[in-house]
């Protein structure tokens, strides 16, 4: 079920394909390094951290805050540290949504989910180890670069406000709030922006950040960031009526059973397509104000839109 995160995407230009799939390769690297071996000891812990982590996935997050770093001049070995924290992040989530109490999966990213591996609580305490190693490694990154106190602060608010009740929680419990009911327009674009959009914007501007980015560059990457991440929550909804389970790697047509508020079913495939198409545009318009050295972020826009999983 797994595939490659780049390999879907036909129109980066050459050369560029091939440099998004090696720093993927370095993010998988790097990922392998951050957390304990299985070995060490409470062993249970580790076995279950690792397990959901080193699945696979696009690694979306983390090729855009490398990419958004080296978009501004810096270095992708001072950003690989925060794009293996915004990972962290993202797969703690994972496995808690996928939690009975959630939205009951069985499946993540091609294989059995964590809770049907390790039980529930092990489960939990999984997402909670993730979730708190990103912040330590948030502390390492700057302990080891060098960067100022007030760039350490904006990191980490703007982590923890991405991770938050203002922005991924936030948004999925609204999410949970809203099964069964018939939402308004803005209450769903509320959900999609908080529960996957602002951890995807943060990703970009953390990334920019640390690598030095100015206040102006900084709002291009909040603007663009914006945009990309109510995109790919977009792309998820028409993926999850239209992709096979096999395609996913996880069960297909979860949102329509669970009766989730979701672009196609307010607005149809046609309109959702659409919107998706405008926003990955006019992340690509802001995108580029910063030159050359942003293709890799655009060529991430472009498999946001075409990707099949």
């Amino acid at each position: 079920m797994k595939q490659s995160a780049i390999s879907s995407q036909r129109s980066a230009p050459p050369g560029v394909e091939a440099e998004l799939e090696e720093r993927r390769r370095l993010v998988e690297d790097a990922l392998q390094r951050a957390f304990p071996p299985e070995s060490a000891w409470p062993e249970t812990i580790h076995r279950a951290v690792r397990y959901s982590l080193l699945a696979g996935g696009k690694r979306i997050r983390p090729l855009l805050a490398l990419a958004s770093g080296e978009a501004v001049g810096g270095r992708r070995d001072e950003v690989m540290p925060l794009a293996c924290a915004v990972e962290m992040i993202h797969t703690y989530s994972l496995i808690h949504d996928d939690l009975p109490a959630m939205d009951n999966d069985d499946y993540r990213r091609g294989q059995l989910t964590n809770h049907k591996v390790f039980g529930e609580a092990m489960a939990i305490l999984a997402g909670d180890g993730l979730l708190t190693l990103a912040f330590r490694l948030v502390a390492d990154n700057f302990a080891a670069g060098g960067a100022s106190a007030a760039a350490l602060r904006e990191v980490l608010v703007d982590v923890a406000d991405g991770a938050g009740t203002h922005g991924m929680v936030g948004g999925q419990v609204v999410d949970i709030e809203s099964e069964g009911k018939t939402v308004s327009p803005a209450t769903l674009d509320y959900i999609h922006l908080h529960k996957t959009a602002a951890l995807i914007r943060t990703s970009m501007r953390v990334g920019a950040v640390i690598a030095g980015a100015t206040p102006a560059q900084v709002r291009i990457f909040t603007t663009a960031g914006t945009s990309l991440g109510l995109a790919f929550q977009i792309v998820d909804d028409i993926l999850d009526v239209e992709s096979t389970s096999e395609q996913l790697g996880k069960t297909a047509g979860k949102d329509q059973a669970q009766q989730k508020a979701t672009y196609p079913a307010i607005h149809g495939l046609e309109a959702s397509r659409t919107r998706a198409r405008d926003l990955i545009a006019a992340a690509e318009r802001s995108l580029a104000e910063l030159g050359p050295r942003a293709e890799p972020l655009r060529a991430l826009a472009r498999f946001i839109f075409e990707r099949k999983a």
